[in-house]
């Protein structure tokens, strides 16, 4: 069983916390020291609670010999409403005006933006202006169109922003870099900057705060992965500090018990768990919603899309486990084939119409066998595996042979009850000609914008509406939930890959199989189609 990566570090008696210097409770009674505008404490005093008051134990406490913290890197990801920017202004400034300050040390806010920056920027500003000592102990700048700065004269720190939108800033040598929601971060160059410069002292520290993210291809991604691995004990990496609070494969994402577990001021009033109940609400009737939910309140990466047109959750609950193909022999079958362009992948998918207007699909796919390990590396999947495991077909050569899949289309017309055979023409002509020809079913079926959408359209409908059945297949699986929803003001979707690795032909083909197999549904009314749908058979009919 995979391992957690809950902090369960945190929940410990902070007098066990290793801190043989004394730095971890001094740094604690400093930030315990600030007052905060929004506090609700006696003199508003700063709210520190148990699991962020161990998180700095934890950070300033465990020390080498020479007194160098163990530390270096402290990744934080927890859900939206957590307080992070508090958290984050009051340790700026425990390395600024506070015991953490290093004689002339540069204190860095780097955030994606510059509205961003300014926000942690300004909740340290209010916390300073809330103490008189703080007031006389340090200058402000604080001009709308300059550089915002926090200086504090007798230790010459000075306290800065920086945005990752405003390109790499060279020649930094940051004693305290703090990183606010990196996963919004343009790009990785100022974070190789600060890297660098952290690398140039002894000593320093770089504390990583923010929510999920999306997608797998940023340096976000790429630090979240190896926080991962650290928390589960698959690198050993004493210098590098994992707070993680997600929910986890097995949590029940509607469970209010995970969402204290991704949101773990949820016990102390924050966020607010009604209006996370109302967010829940919304969330099961919405795909979107739902994802946004598990992302930004969960805390759970969205490995692939950030827009998903389908509810995930609902294909794998349509998944049959004993799906059979020799049970769907007699029923109505639609085949819809996406070609591949350059050689990559071939999808061939069937949908099945039952007497109760439910659809179930079965895929085929083929891929070059050639170099098939080189593939699988740039793709990120196992191809070799799921050759090996029957899910696809490994063709010999450097691209696939049209011939193999006209002689695997003509075998399953052999063996269904094959009504259509739905290609876009661009790339199928002759074989089209040569099924036609021996008096196979094979119709056109144009992938343009407007064709694709009202495809998808009826998929999504089928999908989300708990009117699929399948049989798990990982890769039309992968496919679906690689898929981007663009919506137009009318209505209509336009599908697209949520990076250039991932794959959608499965889903491609699965839209044409499937809305073919809804648009022949004999028992539907007219007045059961939406007006694109309508307006594409009209135009088929008019054709025809």
């Amino acid at each position: 069983m995979r391992k957690s990566v809950f902090p369960h570090y945190l929940y410990v008696d902070p007098t066990t916390i290793p801190d043989p210097f004394g730095y971890g409770e001094e740094a604690v009674r400093a930030i315990r020291s600030l007052k905060h505008g929004n506090s609700t404490a006696p003199g508003n005093a700063f709210e520190l609670p148990d699991f962020y008051e161990n998180l700095i134990r934890w950070t300033y406490g465990p020390c080498h010999e020479n007194g160098h913290r163990i530390a270096k890197t402290v990744f934080l990801m927890v859900g939206r409403g957590a307080r992070k920017t508090s958290l984050c202004a009051a340790l700026a400034l425990l390395h600024t005006i506070g015991p953490e300050a290093r004689r002339n040390g540069e204190v860095y806010f780097a955030a994606y933006n510059r509205t961003q920056a300014g926000i942690g920027f300004k909740q340290a500003a209010n916390i300073i202006g809330m103490d008189k000592r703080l007031k006389a102990a340090t200058k402000v700048y604080d001009a709308h169109n300059s550089a915002k700065m926090i200086v504090c004269p007798s230790k010459g720190t000075e306290l800065k922003t920086l945005t990752s939108d405003g390109g790499a800033a060279q020649g930094l040598t940051p004693a305290f870099a703090l990183i606010d929601e990196i996963h919004e971060w343009k790009g990785r160059a100022l974070y190789d900057a600060i890297e660098e410069g952290l690398g140039k002292t002894p000593n320093t520290l770089k504390f990583i705060a923010t929510t999920a993210g999306a997608g797998q291809e940023s340096v976000a991604f790429e630090l979240y992965d190896y926080a991962c691995k650290v928390a589960r004990g698959d690198i050993e990496d004493p210098s590098f500090l994992p707070v993680i609070f997600q929910a986890e494969p097995g949590d029940e994402w509607d469970d209010e018990a995970t969402w204290h577990k991704a949101n773990p001021g949820l016990k102390h009033g924050f966020p607010d768990i009604e209006n996370l109940r109302i967010r829940a609400q919304q969330a099961k009737h919405s795909p979107g919603a739902l994802a946004s939910f598990k992302r930004f309140r969960l805390n759970i990466w969205q490995s692939h899309s950030s827009s998903p047109l389908f509810n995930m959750e609902t294909y794998d609950a349509s998944s049959n486990p004993h799906f059979d193909l020799a049970d769907l022999e007699e029923l109505p079958c639609y085949l819809g084939v996406d070609l591949s362009i350059n050689g990559d992948i071939t999808a061939v998918v069937g949908a099945w119409r039952h007497d109760d207007g439910t659809v179930s699909v079965h895929p085929w796919f083929f891929v070059p066998g050639e170099d098939l390990r080189t593939r699988a590396i740039r793709d990120g999947v196992p191809y070799e595996k799921w050759r090996d495991d029957g899910l696809i077909t490994a063709i010999d050569g450097p691209i696939i042979e049209p011939e193999m899949v006209e002689a695997h289309i003509r075998e399953l017309c052999g063996r269904f009850d094959v009504r259509e055979i739905a290609f876009d023409p661009h790339l199928a002509r002759q074989m089209m000609q040569r099924l036609h020809d021996d008096g196979l079913p094979a119709v056109e079926f144009r992938q343009t914008l407007l064709n694709m959408g009202v495809a998808y359209g009826t998929l999504e409908r089928v999908v989300n509406g708990r009117g699929l059945t399948h049989g798990g297949h990982t890769i039309l699986r992968h496919h679906f939930d690689s898929v981007v929803a663009v919506r137009s003001n009318d209505g209509r979707v336009k599908a697209l890959q949520d990076k250039k690795t991932n794959r959608i032909d499965g889903a491609d083909a699965a839209a044409m199989a499937v809305s073919r197999a809804a648009a022949n549904d004999n028992r539907r009314s007219i007045f059961d189609l939406d007006p694109n749908e309508f307006d594409q058979l009209r135009a088929e009919a008019e054709a025809a």
